[in-house]
């Protein structure tokens, strides 16, 4: 059992019940003390969120504090009981986790103010080339536009027709009335998935999936509310190959991820030889 003498606990339950409990102040005040370590008002400024009740409050920071003290506790205690080795092993790993987290947020500074990230369609379509194999599809992309339109839309048959023509001025004409429209996508020359289509059209499901993978084919589906007019342009089924345009994002990061890694091995390499030449760094034999 932890003694009295062990943690002392000033925490004044009025002033928690203040909003003056967390205004700012040049004098750190100390709420609470385990042995030589206090824990200040200031420490706990913004752990309770704006409106919460005065009894929530109390809840809340005591509960950070005794969590705080407990931890300060157990650390205290390991020390005085665990093995001396296992503490300087423990010692060691602390350095080195703040090593790599200074080294690696360092790199990534310098990678990020010197590395360019500008991919050329040359460079995306040499990967893609190289790697076609693994850009094989797991999953059916089309091309197409829909919209969704109520079954009592009053232009109903107008529509229907400027969506099937789609010429320039159909187009046009839709884009100005597409707050008419309960859902709809009219950029046409996009892959999707055909999960996001069926996803976004809780109308299309597994029994007329196989209408979506007929090229140039117009498919009119109702519900008892809506009327879906879909128009399919392109299919492109599984194990066919992703067009560039589609896994380009994927391109770019794999291209940009070697560029990184060769970059900061570079950096790395510099570092060092820099050191040597300024004699800051030497091995001795």
């Amino acid at each position: 059992m932890i003694k009295k003498s062990h943690i002392t606990i000033l925490v004044c339950f009025c002033s928690l019940l203040s909003c003056n409990f967390f205004k700012e102040s040049d004098d750190r005040i100390p709420v609470a003390r385990v042995n030589d370590n206090y824990l200040y008002e200031d420490d706990i400024k913004g752990l309770v969120a704006e409106g919460t009740s005065p009894k929530d409050s109390i809840l809340v920071v005591n509960g950070f504090i005794t969590r705080w003290a407990t931890q300060l506790l157990l650390v205290d205690g390991s020390e005085r009981n665990l093995p001396e080795e296992q503490q300087q092993e423990f010692i060691k790993l602390v350095e080195q986790y703040k090593k790599d987290l200074f080294t690696k947020a360092y790199l990534e500074a310098l990678v990020n103010k010197t590395m360019d990230t500008l991919v050329t369609p040359e460079e995306a379509k040499k990967v893609y080339e190289t790697n076609k194999e693994t850009f094989k599809l797991n999953e059916e992309l089309i091309k197409f536009r829909y919209i969704n339109i109520p079954l009592n839309a009053l232009n109903k048959d107008d529509i229907e027709n400027r969506f099937k023509r789609y010429t320039k001025k159909d187009k046009k004409f839709l884009d100005s009335i597409s707050v008419q429209f309960k859902s709809y996508s009219l950029k046409d020359s996009t892959w999707i998935k055909t999960s996001q289509v069926m996803h976004k059209i809780p109308v299309v499901n597994a029994e007329n999936k196989k209408e979506l993978l007929k090229k140039s084919n117009f498919i009119q589906l109702k519900d008892s509310l809506s009327l879906y007019l879909m128009q399919i342009n392109d299919v492109l089924l599984q194990n066919d190959y992703a067009p560039l345009e589609y896994v380009r994002p994927t391109i770019n990061q794999i291209i940009i991820n070697k560029r990184k890694l060769e970059l900061i091995k570079q950096l790395e390499t510099d570092i060092t030889k820099d050191a040597i030449k300024n004699n800051q760094f030497e091995i001795y034999n």
